[in-house]
């Protein structure tokens, strides 16, 4: 199969994500964790590459792929993998809580302005708080720029 041709990412549709209200029961993960510098991701491929096929070596890869990350650190991310099941030898994680998805195009250098985008919404529209703030990268880059579209997706966990 020719490189361009080769689709490691689904393309995003983002829909079902955009502007939705999102509560999640014990939703069970991995946890991993990720490198960065000054929140550059590092090892982000080969951190996925692993605890997907460990998911998958183990019958717990779900229907649609799933993943966040939570930026707390200049220096590393906990990325959280979705699950059906738990999985041997791993960080297996539960999260529940209410969260409003936004989505987001463009260039990553956009981040903080769409961090402050959603708190806004989330706080003076929705009159609500936020507790935390997870990331979806809905596509690595070489999809994003084969697809011509760089989606981000932002869960505010709120109160």
């Amino acid at each position: 199969m020719p490189e361009e041709a080769k689709e490691c990412c689904p393309k995003f549709d983002p829909k079902p994500w955009d502007h939705k209200k999102i509560t999640w029961k014990n939703k069970k993960f991995v946890k991993t964790r990720v490198k960065s510098f000054f929140h550059i991701p590092l090892n982000f491929g080969s951190v996925m590459t692993k605890t997907t096929k460990l998911i998958k070596d183990n019958g717990g890869w779900p229907r649609k792929s799933e993943w966040f990350s939570d930026e707390n650190s200049l220096f590393g991310s906990d990325l959280y993998v979705a699950t059906t099941k738990n999985i041997p030898n791993a960080e297996n994680m539960k999260l529940s809580g209410v969260f409003i998805s936004k989505v987001f195009e463009g260039s990553y250098n956009n981040m903080k302005s769409w961090i402050k985008e959603t708190k806004k919404h989330v706080n003076d529209d929705l009159k609500k708080g936020v507790l935390r703030m997870y990331f979806f990268y809905t596509t690595c880059p070489k999809c994003a720029k084969k697809y011509g579209k760089n989606y981000v997706v932002i869960l505010a966990q709120i109160r």
